[in-house]
C-alpha cells in the first residue's frame, strides 16, 4: 500500500474492549484491506486498500500496552497482507507485556506455512492462536470465534487450552454506541445477513416519527 509512513497499519478500527473474538477482554485492532475479500463478508467496508487511518506501530503498542485487559486480536481486512508491521506491533507489545494475540486471516494455515513470506512466517510465529480460512457464505454458522464451518482455531502455543468440542457455540455479539449515535457490532453474527437486517431495522427506527406527546 502507497503513502505509508515508515512502520504504520492501515487501521479500519480499533476496540480496547473486545469481548467476543478471543479467550478474555481483547483490544481488537481491525486492518484497512484485503486481497482476499470473500464474498457476504461482515465488513466489506473494510476490503479497499484505499481507507481507514495510517498508524504508527509504536503509537498503537503504546495503546495497546496501556489498554489492553488480557489480550490482542488482530481482524479486519487482512491483517497478513500488512504482516511487517502486525509482527512489529506484537514484537512491541510483547517486549513490554506478555500478552494473549490472536490473528485473525482469510489464509489458510497450511498455505501461509508453504507459500508466506518472511514477514508473514513471523506474524504467524508471534500468535498464539490462529483462526484460518475464507468466510464462506453457504457454510455460515454460529461457532465460537469463527463464521463458517470451513475455518478452524489453530492453537500454535500451549497458552490457551484447547476449545471444549460440545459447546463450540458463538461467543454472542457485542454492541457499542459510539458518540454519534452510530451502533456497531462485534462478533460472529447467528445469520449470514445479520449486518443487512440490523441495518434495516436502524433506518426504520431513525425514519419512524417521533411519538406524540401525551395529551395533560
Amino acid at each position: 500500500m502507497s503513502g505509508a509512513p515508515a512502520l504504520a497499519l492501515r487501521v479500519a478500527e480499533t476496540q480496547p474492549r473486545c469481548t467476543v473474538l478471543g479467550p478474555g477482554v481483547r483490544f481488537g485492532v481491525w486492518v484497512q484491506g484485503c486481497g482476499i475479500g470473500c464474498a457476504g463478508c461482515i465488513s466489506p467496508q473494510w476490503i479497499p486498500a484505499e481507507g481507514g487511518s495510517w498508524l504508527p506501530v509504536a503509537e498503537l503498542a503504546e495503546r495497546i500496552v496501556h489498554e489492553a485487559v488480557d489480550g490482542l486480536t488482530l481482524s479486519g481486512g487482512e491483517p497478513f497482507d500488512q504482516a511487517g508491521a502486525a509482527a512489529d506491533l506484537v514484537r512491541r507489545v510483547r517486549a513490554r507485556r506478555d500478552m494473549s494475540v490472536l490473528s485473525y486471516t482469510g489464509y489458510t494455515l497450511s498455505h501461509l506455512r508453504r507459500h508466506g513470506t518472511p514477514d508473514q512466517h513471523a506474524l504467524l510465529d508471534a500468535l498464539d492462536l490462529l483462526v484460518d480460512g475464507p468466510y464462506l457464505r453457504a457454510k455460515h454458522a454460529d461457532l465460537r470465534w469463527r463464521a463458517s464451518t470451513n475455518q478452524r482455531v489453530h492453537h500454535l502455543t500451549g497458552r490457551h487450552a484447547p476449545l471444549d468440542a460440545t459447546d463450540d457455540r458463538s461467543a454472542g455479539l457485542q454492541f457499542d454506541i459510539a458518540g454519534d449515535g452510530t451502533v456497531h457490532f462485534t462478533g460472529v453474527p447467528p445469520v449470514p445477513d445479520f449486518r443487512e437486517r440490523l441495518e434495516a431495522s436502524l433506518a426504520l427506527t431513525r425514519a419512524a416519527p417521533p411519538a406524540e406527546e401525551p395529551t395533560p
